[in-house]
C-alpha cells in the first residue's frame, strides 16, 4: 500500500472531511506509537508500512515510561492540540485499525501483547483476559 492509499484508508475509517486532516492525525498517532514499541516490533511494523509511515514511526525516541491504552489516548489528545478524550480515541482507532490491517494478525497480536493493557480495542481487536 502506498502512503496516499494508507491516508485514504484512515480518512474513510475516521470519516475525516479532508485528506489533509487524515494525514495530520496519522502522523501524530504514528509518532506517538513509535515511541512505545520495542526495537524489534517497531522494525517489523515499519517493514509493512508505506515508506513515509515507516519514517514517522521509526523516527521517534523511546518513551520514558510505558503508557496504558487510555494514557496513550490522552497523550495523543495533547498532541492533537487538546482534543477531547472521545475525539482522540476515535483518531487513534482510525489510524491503528489501518495499521493492524497492514501489519497482519500475527504481528498485530505480538505488538498488542508487548504493550501495556488497553491497546487491543484501539487496534480494532477485542480485549481478552
Amino acid at each position: 500500500m502506498r502512503w496516499s492509499e494508507c491516508i485514504e484508508q484512515v480518512r474513510e475509517y475516521g470519516q475525516y472531511p479532508t485528506t489533509r486532516e487524515a494525514e495530520r492525525v496519522t502522523r501524530i498517532v504514528l509518532s506517538a506509537l513509535g515511541g512505545h514499541l520495542g526495537d524489534a516490533d517497531r522494525a517489523a511494523l515499519a517493514a509493512r508500512l508505506p515508506e513515509e509511515a515507516a519514517r514517522v514511526l521509526t523516527g521517534q525516541v523511546a518513551a520514558t515510561r510505558p503508557l496504558r491504552g487510555a494514557e496513550f489516548v490522552e497523550n495523543v489528545a495533547l498532541r492533537l492540540g487538546g482534543a477531547g478524550h472521545d475525539t482522540a480515541r476515535w483518531d487513534v482507532s482510525s489510524v491503528l485499525s489501518t495499521v493492524a490491517q497492514l501489519a497482519g494478525d500475527e504481528l498485530t497480536d505480538r505488538i498488542i501483547d508487548h504493550l501495556p493493557e488497553g491497546y487491543a480495542l484501539l487496534f480494532g481487536r477485542a480485549q481478552l483476559v
